[in-house]
């Protein structure tokens, strides 16, 4: 588990009626329905839900069928969808989420509650506990991944580029964002170098539905780009201040 400073005891007591589930969605009509089922039953239908889709299926289509608020555009990678997911979302708290049914949406509470307890960054954590639903060359890297960050940061992480994240809404707003490809390690690196509360948290991690869309040489050779750049990046803004 990584934290970070001393917890405020007062903080807001927040619910499912304070929390924005979102996701990039691209030809997920094999999945789609099936976690927004999820979210549904976990947050008794209060979350709102919000979709960037770029699909050429009837991801969409299901997507509004489901409940979900979406707004459809040209695909550009996935970062480009989280990012204008997460600043499309109007509630106090933001989890993000992949539209492939990998990541256990009965863990929504307990995210919630970690928020409540003062965290501003909850992310999931799918590789401490085996990872077993992972293809073993993308356990590799996401070890990795981790244990690259870990020194460039000077701070142990488990897990740089889960997709299961839950974020203060003011953390999303406050952090300009950069990367594509290599968003998800960005929204780990940034918060937690700028010194946000942040915590780690074991989650499991299910073999996913539908083909992957991410190759995972080049995708692997962007995220160890943005692992590396990033931290850097931090390094040098704490010394220009």
């Amino acid at each position: 588990m990584v934290a970070q400073a001393t917890l405020d005891t007062e903080t807001e007591d927040y619910s499912f009626d304070d929390l924005s589930v979102v996701m990039g969605t691209y030809n997920e009509e094999e999945a789609i329905e099936t976690v927004l089922s999820d979210i549904d039953r976990v947050t008794e239908g209060r979350a709102e839900v919000v979709c960037v889709d770029g699909s050429s299926d009837s991801t969409p289509e299901v997507a509004r069928e489901m409940g979900a608020r979406v707004i459809e555009q040209k695909p550009q990678g996935y970062g480009v969808a989280v990012r204008e997911a997460l600043l499309s979302a109007d509630r106090p708290v933001v989890v993000t989420t992949d539209c492939d049914d990998t990541y256990p949406m009965e863990r929504l509470p307990d995210f919630l509650e970690l928020v409540n307890e003062g965290y501003d960054v909850v992310s999931g954590d799918r590789v401490s506990g085996g990872a077993d639903a992972m293809p073993s060359l993308n356990e590799f890297g996401n070890r990795l991944f981790a244990l690259t960050a870990s020194v460039l940061m000077l701070r142990h992480v488990h897990d740089t580029t889960t997709g299961m994240r839950a974020y203060r809404r003011e953390v999303i707003e406050e952090t300009a964002w950069t990367e594509n490809t290599g968003l998800s390690a960005e929204l780990l690196i940034r918060p937690l170098m700028r010194g946000y509360d942040v915590t780690e948290v074991p989650i499991e991690y299910d073999e996913r539905l539908g083909e992957t869309k991410l190759d995972p040489f080049a995708g692997g050779a962007a995220i160890g780009k943005s692992v590396v750049k990033v931290p850097l990046q931090e390094w040098w803004r704490r010394l220009l201040s």
